[in-house]
């Protein structure tokens, strides 16, 4: 079953955040996940959002990778970026699986 990054974004330092995001990419790809929303201003439909947040979805085949990613060490060397680069919340979710009549 597909797992789930969710983050919401606030850019802190443009400079240092393209360096994290650069980094963060090449991980996230090493580690079988993909970017599903990229950077994105939602469309804030109900409650309240900051107008400088952003959102970021990446999927991974599973929670098992998800986590392999986070704690492998070369998102480390993202994550040494990420403190100064961006203000973030990070969600992991699991996804739902298939019915049988989506299979």
């Amino acid at each position: 079953m597909s797992a789930y990054v969710i983050s919401e974004v606030r850019i802190r330092d443009e400079s240092l955040a393209g360096q994290y995001m650069k980094l963060a990419a090449a991980s996230i790809e090493k580690h079988g996940g993909r970017y599903v929303v990229r950077g994105a201003e939602p469309v804030v439909a109900e409650g309240d959002w900051d107008d400088d947040r952003r959102v970021v979805v990446v999927e991974f085949p599973d929670m098992k990778h998800l986590e392999d990613w986070y704690a492998s060490s070369d998102y480390v060397e993202a994550l040494k970026l990420r403190k100064d680069a961006v203000d973030r919340r990070l969600l992991f979710v699991h996804g739902v699986a298939p019915s049988n009549s989506e299979r």
